[in-house]
């Protein structure tokens, strides 16, 4: 595609033509190459479908004018149910691609499948798409979560599919320990290791993305997400609903989360492997293969010997004060564990109530500097914190007001619900301090969004205290203010994306932005950003400059080739059975990678990055290939908002409590 400033001036060069004869004409028979090349238009729709009572847009990205042109929305059938012409553009996408107009549909309600095509000058279609019922939109996604954690699930007991052929890194189950190394920016360290003498049990848990780490940092905001979407969405997410229950799921996380604290000791561990050795050391990221070859890769060749043999990492020493991100994620998991099981399984319950609370009084609220979150910190380079102890405090305090007499364990640190709830309004009201410049949507480097809720949430079951430092209306008034921000990004967008695509962590920025959009209407009990809601779901899904879902298995064309090793390795090249369903890749960024690892599978085939370069425009970009982990990379942390995006599209609103 050449550049459109070109092919404007090749327009006025022959437009003495046009008098005679249609302006396109006669510029194919002075270049008609370059005039067939140029006339491009494309439909992009929410692939997942729209909910039947909702608001439905989709958007036409042409690289010439299609204002005034023709539409119409016809079942798959063929038959005719809405038509319209197309108004003022949104705003340029590209050189390519200068105009992106909006078609609104809203009126189309009746259950079926749909396509929208466009006239004019450049005509096009979309995919197909579905209209109906939310439950019925939304369950398959649900599912396909589901799918995707098991089999990210690490140890012996993982769940055998076409993906997962057999359990992995069963020598976690006596790991060594060891101290905290010096590296540099990749994460590789001089010298060796130094161990600690203690050997714990680090097996279970997920890996962390394509490769096979296991990180605190990521499973805890993972685990907080997933419980908390399993308490608010029983018949979504829990017992009611057999095809996406992450029941199970959630109690095999945290799970593991216990297993990374010694209570005897009050030693945090917080990261199982390295993902770069030194040159004589094998890393993580070194190989490329199946997660059962590593508990004997290379025999006894003692460069794979961090491979065989993972090491585990210890936070600080034992009872020394806790990175407070972790203390308040962990907290915030542990807390929403006694929420979840106390009346199914009350032991394991009581543990975690004990261990979120100890862990919780070890928080370092007086930190400065980097926190810790993985090694090298720029796996994670997460800046905020007083939103993690925020959530943590929240969560403790739901635990507290939700035991009922008698359930407490003994031995408990503290009883007192308002305790927490004064910690959770000091800990919201310090982070709206400090990050008015930087506050950031529900995403792995920012839980405000979930933190604000699940606080109102606890004053009111707590009957609203006074004298606290927040109050339910400036907690509102907080996710409002994270809300319009995005509101006022996505009307500088041409597909009304409410974070900028030219950014890391774009897929799951969109779910957590509908899930707080959600969540604000219900405490609220407005309609304030209903349509937004949609429309940011709707951009992962498929409604979005490249026309795909950034969620496989979702849609009608999605990521064909993650930058996974499992999903490579036995995962199809084509979107045809097996793939990883549910996951949730990177999405655009501003930069593609690159970098073969022996033994991967090229995709696609013959390289290059899918078809999807000449979409890419504002400083986005996304690349279809395996080796593009910026752009194509799932993780767990990634895939958590979309379980409470779906679900709240699905439901509505929150289960009651209790």
């Amino acid at each position: 595609m050449r550049p459109m400033g070109r092919m404007r001036g090749i327009g006025r060069e022959c437009a003495w033509l046009c008098a005679a004869l249609a302006c396109g004409l006669a510029c194919a028979l002075s270049s008609p190459g370059l005039a067939l090349a140029a006339q491009e238009a494309f439909v992009r729709v929410d692939q997942a479908g729209y909910p039947a009572l909702g608001p439905k847009r989709a958007y036409v990205m042409a690289s010439a004018g299609e204002k005034g042109a023709p539409y119409e929305v016809k079942t798959e059938g063929g038959a005719t149910v809405a038509t319209g012409t197309i108004g003022d553009s949104t705003g340029s996408w590209s050189g390519s691609f200068p105009d992106v107009y909006a078609i609104d549909f809203d009126a189309v309600s009746a259950p079926g499948r749909y396509i929208v095509s466009v006239g004019g000058a450049v005509p096009a279609s979309s995919p197909a798409f579905a209209i109906g019922e939310p439950s019925s939109l939304y369950g398959a996604p649900l599912a396909n979560g589901l799918s995707f954690y098991e089999n990210e699930r690490d140890g012996p007991e993982y769940i055998p599919s076409a993906l997962r052929t057999a359990p992995s890194h069963l020598n976690d189950a006596a790991a060594m320990t060891y101290e905290t190394p010096k590296v540099n920016g990749n994460g590789a360290f001089k010298g060796d290791l130094r161990p600690l003498g203690v050997r714990i049990d680090a097996a279970g848990g997920w890996w962390d993305a394509g490769d096979y780490l296991k990180f605190l940092q990521t499973t805890g905001y993972t685990i907080a997400v997933m419980e908390a979407g399993v308490r608010d969405f029983p018949a979504q997410l829990g017992a009611g609903a057999p095809a996406s229950d992450f029941t199970n799921e959630a109690r095999f996380g945290v799970e593991w989360m216990l297993r990374m604290w010694d209570e005897e000791t009050a030693t945090l561990y917080y990261q199982v492997g390295i993902g770069e050795g030194d040159k004589a050391i094998l890393g993580d990221h070194d190989i490329w293969r199946l997660p059962q070859a590593d508990d004997t890769w290379g025999g006894s060749d003692p460069a794979a010997r961090y491979i065989r043999e993972r090491p585990v990492f210890r936070a600080g020493p034992p009872g020394s004060p806790i990175s407070p991100n972790l203390a308040g994620r962990d907290a915030a998991a542990f807390g929403l564990c006694f929420q979840l099981f106390h009346a199914t399984q009350p032991a394991l319950a009581a543990r975690c109530l004990k261990v979120g609370e100890r862990i919780f009084a070890l928080a370092d609220t007086a930190h400065k500097g980097k926190l810790l979150t993985a090694i090298p910190f720029g796996f994670y380079p997460e800046k905020q914190w007083r939103d993690d102890l925020e959530l943590g405090a929240s969560e403790l305090a739901l635990a507290l007001l939700d035991a009922a007499p008698g359930e407490l364990p003994a031995g408990l640190p503290r009883t007192e619900a308002t305790f927490y709830l004064g910690e959770g309004a000091r800990w919201a009201r310090e982070y709206v301090k400090k990050s008015k410049a930087t506050a950031d949507t529900l995403n792995l480097y920012d839980v405000s969004g979930l933190a604000h809720y699940d606080l109102i949430r606890a004053l009111r079951a707590a009957g609203e205290p006074s004298g606290l430092d927040e109050t339910e209306a400036s907690l509102l008034g907080a996710l409002r203010g994270e809300l319009d921000g995005a509101a006022t990004q996505s009307a500088k967008d041409p597909f009304g994306f409410g974070f900028p695509w030219a950014q890391a962590d774009t897929a799951s920025h969109g779910d957590g932005l509908a899930a707080m959009a959600a969540e604000y209407d219900w405490l609220s009990g407005t309609s304030a950003y209903a349509a937004d809601q949609v429309r940011w779901l709707g951009n992962v899904l498929g409604a979005n400059a490249w026309g795909i879902s950034l969620i496989v298995g979702d849609g009608s064309n999605w990521v064909r080739c993650p930058s996974h090793q499992v999903a490579n390795l036995l995962g199809s090249l084509d979107s045809s059975p097996p793939v990883l369903a549910g996951a949730v890749v990177e999405g655009p960024s501003d930069e593609p990678s690159s970098g073969e690892v022996e033994g991967m599978r090229p995709c696609p085939a013959g390289s290059g990055d899918g078809g999807y370069g000449r979409f890419n425009g504002s400083g986005a970009v996304f690349s279809d290939n395996a080796q593009s982990y910026t752009t194509t990379e799932p993780a767990i942390d990634l895939t958590a908002s979309s379980l409470l995006a779906f679900a709240w599209s699905a439901a509505g609103s929150p289960a009651p409590a209790g």
